[in-house]
């Protein structure tokens, strides 16, 4: 497997998106921590959004993201609960390729240090769409930096060995013009 990392450093182009019925961009800490953990480790936001907990308008900010060429992960948070307002799994879950079936798993495992059996609530789940790593995770900030510290870090950086994500994504367009800045 050791031919799924690489010796040298590639930046990625991630989007992230936030579902909140109350939240808003200043008030949007969780979002907030993932943009601040993927920059720090040397990555790029392609773009910022936030979304009610609506199935249909997840989507359409998901399918825009997956079908974009610049877009190489989507990082959702918040919706993964078991209100009748957590819709992230669902609205997610047709839209992927293939499940990252461990990722749910390995996020409740090293969750449970932190919150005890209160991990068994969290719905997070990951998978590949259109070469583009979709990750959902709980909407409070201590989980987005449990999830970025202890499993997105690594599985994001070329040269995790044996293996990481980034054989799997998409790569940039060589157009100039198609590599400008983020949109937002």
């Amino acid at each position: 497997m050791a031919h799924l990392s690489s010796v040298e450093f590639q930046p990625l182009r991630i989007a992230v998106l936030t579902v909140s019925d109350t939240r808003s961009l200043a008030t949007d800490t969780s979002g907030q921590t993932l943009i601040e953990g993927l920059e720090a480790a040397g990555h790029q936001l392609h773009e910022r959004a936030l979304v009610i907990d609506d199935i249909w308008q997840i989507r359409a900010w998901l399918c825009a993201w997956i079908a974009d060429p610049l877009v190489q992960v989507v990082l959702i948070t918040g919706g993964t609960g078991f209100t009748a307002r957590d819709n992230t799994p669902q609205a997610v879950s047709p839209l992927l390729d293939k499940a990252v079936d461990g990722f749910g798993e390995l996020f409740r495992q090293v969750s449970l240090a932190e919150i005890g059996t209160s991990t068994i609530q969290s719905r997070a789940l990951a998978g590949i769409s259109n070469a583009t790593l979709v990750c959902c995770l709980p909407g409070s900030p201590g989980a987005c930096r449990t999830a970025w510290e202890k499993i997105l870090r690594e599985q994001l950086d070329s040269r995790t060995r044996p293996c990481n994500f980034v054989p799997h994504l998409k790569s940039l367009p060589e157009h100039p013009a198609l590599q400008c800045g983020a949109r937002s």
